[in-house]
């Protein structure tokens, strides 16, 4: 687990999911490397959940690794593991993150 500092609170992350994009679907979008996604559920000391995403391109030159997060979503741990079954199973990135989250929310 590893525990990151804000200037507003700690953070504890937890790895909870991954998952490499097949390799078709980077053929449909012209990309000729493997890319792995990682899923981590975030919590703070008033227990609020939050989630991020990593995204690391394995590259021929070079490795490329990309993250965002998104913080207090929610209290409820059932909440915050489905919301990142959903990121998972429809390969969100963390480019996207924040517009998905903000379309499930509202």
């Amino acid at each position: 687990m590893d525990v990151i500092e804000t200037q507003e609170k700690e953070y504890k992350r937890r790895f909870f999911t991954g998952t490499f994009i097949s390799k078709e679907k980077l053929e449909e979008n012209n990309i000729s490397y493997p890319i792995r996604l990682e899923y981590y559920k975030i919590k703070n000391n008033n227990s609020e959940y939050g989630v991020e995403v990593v995204k690391t391109e394995y590259r021929e030159e070079f490795i490329k690794i990309e993250n965002e997060a998104v913080i207090k979503l929610t209290k409820e741990e059932d909440i915050i593991n489905n919301l990142i079954r959903k990121l998972r199973d429809n390969f969100v990135t963390p480019v996207h993150l924040n517009e998905v989250i903000a379309e499930m929310i509202f």
